[in-house]
């Protein structure tokens, strides 16, 4: 189908450097994003071990048995909204790679189309006589495979739509109740 081998090894060097373009680029995003979450999770534990650290002083510094433990109850709560917080952190971080990788896997397989597409047109132009039947397949393919890619990212993007929700909810929801207890920790005191 390629009227010279040259055709073909340029066809076969631009999709290899094409493909890896886009694991470099993913890889990239994949990397900033476990930098991100480490930093969240050194942050997080730091403070952690500090906010411990000074409660403990405290609730040790209790003069009696009733004290102690309501000082202990009253630990609780903050610890209940800073996970919440925590939860909110990772779904952002999630949200947002997930976003980056849409958008630069888009852009790739696009650019790909467009030179597979270059290609198929060029071919086609010296395609020998009689080879009309095998044109008009492969273009049939070319077709259908990107109509399956399309499907494919639609599908994908309704799937994140909906565990961006879920999460966002299961957040929200983890919000209200340390809320609602809010007061009732207040109360107590």
């Amino acid at each position: 189908m390629f009227s010279t081998p040259e055709q073909f090894s340029a066809a076969t060097k631009s999709a290899f450097e094409s493909q890896l373009t886009l694991m470099s680029s993913l890889s990239h995003k994949a990397f900033e994003a476990v930098e991100k979450l480490t930093a969240l999770n050194m942050h997080t534990a730091r403070t952690s071990m500090e906010e411990s650290n000074a409660a403990l002083k405290h609730m040790f510094s209790a003069k009696t048995p009733q004290e102690f433990f309501a000082l202990g109850s009253a630990q609780s709560q903050p610890g209940t909204e800073k996970a919440a917080a925590y939860a909110r952190n990772v779904a952002s971080i999630a949200s947002e790679i997930q976003a980056e990788f849409a958008k630069v896997t888009e852009a790739k397989i696009s650019e790909i189309n467009q030179k597979v597409v270059t290609l198929v047109e060029d071919v086609t132009k010296n395609a020998p006589a009689g080879s009309e039947t095998v044109v008009a397949m492969f273009k049939t393919a070319l077709g259908n495979a990107n109509a399956g890619y399309e499907q494919l990212s639609r599908t994908t993007k309704q799937a994140v739509a909906t565990i961006e929700g879920n999460v966002n909810n299961a957040v929200t929801q983890m919000a209200e109740v340390v809320e609602k207890s809010t007061p009732r920790a207040a109360a107590k005191k």
